[in-house]
């Protein structure tokens, strides 16, 4: 079964706590979304492969690290963005996927209106961003949808999910490692997060 980490620093609780205010504006929303990400990088990249190197420092030739995959970093449109810029800031060199979904607010499934991966994407370590595990389908598709494409390492991002949302995204892919910043308590009848956040992509980009 996949590895279930929720990261629970200092400062991504203080920004978390700020983005969880219904008060937030989408200017300082989207500023603190970015860092979480970039805080939250660290993390989900622990377990990553390296490489040695030889290179030439202006003293000496030394035996050094690199990463040994590439990186694809796969938003789900809209929400994804906020959090894939503040990932990408940390890992420049990675590739960006989109992933368009949305969820049938009747039955709550999801559909796919979109999608666009890199070339390259079977050899490479994919960082499925999500903020928000919370049925768990839409995160179910998005990694279906890679594997369908022979991506082979899929790593989940996401900032809250809810009990639920973490076993029917383990129980469909056991080999996808899952790392959220919070994990909140239930779902309400609308399959929303209480206490959640809101509707991201909406306080992203101030839609509603």
């Amino acid at each position: 079964m996949s590895k279930v980490t929720i990261i629970n620093h200092p400062l991504i609780q203080h920004k978390l706590s700020i983005v969880r205010n219904k008060d937030t504006a989408s200017k300082e929303f989207r500023a603190l979304i970015s860092e979480i990400g970039s805080l939250m990088t660290y993390e989900a990249t622990r377990d990553l492969e390296l490489k040695s190197v030889q290179i030439e420092t202006p003293i000496a030739a030394c035996e050094c690290s690199e990463l040994k995959n590439s990186i694809v970093i796969c938003p789900v449109l809209r929400a994804g963005l906020g959090m894939a810029e503040g990932i990408h800031n940390m890992i420049p060199q990675a590739k960006v996927g989109h992933i368009g979904l949305y969820r049938d607010e009747e039955t709550l499934q999801t559909q796919q209106y979109y999608s666009k991966l890199p070339v390259g994407i079977e050899n490479a370590v994919v960082v499925l961003v999500d903020p928000m595990l919370a049925t768990g389908n839409t995160a179910v598709y998005a990694a279906s949808l890679l594997k369908k494409a022979n991506a082979k390492k899929i790593i989940y991002v996401g900032l809250v999910g809810v009990q639920e949302g973490i076993d029917q995204l383990q129980q469909a892919h056991p080999d996808v490692d899952i790392y959220l910043a919070a994990k909140d308590a239930v779902l309400n009848e609308h399959g929303y997060i209480i206490p959640g956040l809101g509707d991201c992509g909406d306080r992203l980009f101030g839609t509603k």
